[in-house]
């Protein structure tokens, strides 16, 4: 079962940093849903309640 956190700990941001590759997922209001994987060192964690990633696009495939 997932777990809910109000912000990321020093454990969280520990994690986030080491991880190669991450997943974005967003959804539009007629629920088209979109997943897609990200990396190139792009995200960063800004503080304990909020990140950024920088949104390339990729081979288009």
């Amino acid at each position: 079962m997932g777990q809910r956190f109000n912000e990321l700990s020093e454990k969280h941001i520990q994690f986030i940093a080491e991880q190669k590759i991450f997943f974005i997922g967003t959804a539009t209001a007629d629920s088209r849903v979109n997943v897609s994987p990200k990396g190139m060192d792009s995200l960063r964690v800004q503080s304990s309640t909020r990140v950024a990633w920088l949104n390339v696009t990729g081979s288009g495939n």
